[in-house]
């Protein structure tokens, strides 16, 4: 069973300069090769006048992960692998980077280049939000107007979400909750309503949710 791990919750962008060099560090998630593919290709047509476009992913987490990086014209281990081994240090899995680079005209050496590159991926990593994918059931519930409130206040309690309210002759809620939270939910409803309210499972799938 592989180790969790966290992935990206949203892409994000930052750029630095350094000795006239602008490099700018493009990270996102990706649940496939297929993905990260296009993710590289969107942004290296986006940045097609820049000087290099550096790639890096990892996609899977845990034991079994697939990895790639690319110099993308850059010295041999200057770009690619720096950027690697920033994504390996992260806990993240799911994930790519692209660092675009703008020649400024000052060479930075082999040590300046993997210093910038890795500066450059550390600085997007460290800046974006942490997922974790979970198991859920998405769940429906039927209840009487006076007992709103008290369930959603359950529903915060127990990790869940509420992802829609139907106001009509009783309220019909549509929530989610991670699996091993579920079942508390279910009793605690219960027992707030004196076994008169039970929520049916519609769907189980995984998400993923902020950590």
């Amino acid at each position: 069973m592989s180790k969790p791990y966290s992935i990206p919750l949203n892409e994000i962008r930052r750029e630095h300069v350094v000795v006239n060099s602008r490099f700018v560090a493009t990270l996102a998630s990706a649940f496939s090769t297929d993905e990260a593919r296009v993710f590289i290709a969107q942004i290296k047509k986006e940045f097609a006048d820049a000087s290099h476009n550096v790639p890096a992913y990892i996609i899977g987490g845990g034991n079994t992960v697939t990895e790639y990086c690319s110099d993308d014209g850059e010295p041999s281990g200057t770009a690619g692998k720096p950027a690697l081994a920033v994504l390996r240090g992260s806990g993240f899995g799911d994930v790519v980077v692209v660092i675009t680079r703008y020649f400024g005209g000052t060479l930075l050496g082999t040590g300046g280049l993997v210093k910038a590159y890795t500066e450059s991926t550390q600085m997007v990593v460290n800046a974006v939000g942490r997922g974790r994918r979970v198991p859920v059931h998405v769940v429906m519930l039927a209840i009487p107007y006076n007992m709103l409130e008290r369930v959603r206040l359950l529903v915060t309690r127990q990790r869940g979400e509420i992802l829609g309210e139907d106001f009509a002759g009783d309220i019909t809620m549509t929530l989610q909750f991670p699996m091993d939270s579920f079942g508390t939910f279910q009793n605690e409803l219960s027992e707030m309503s004196a076994g008169k309210l039970k929520a049916e499972v519609i769907e189980s799938r995984e998400t993923i949710v902020k950590i």
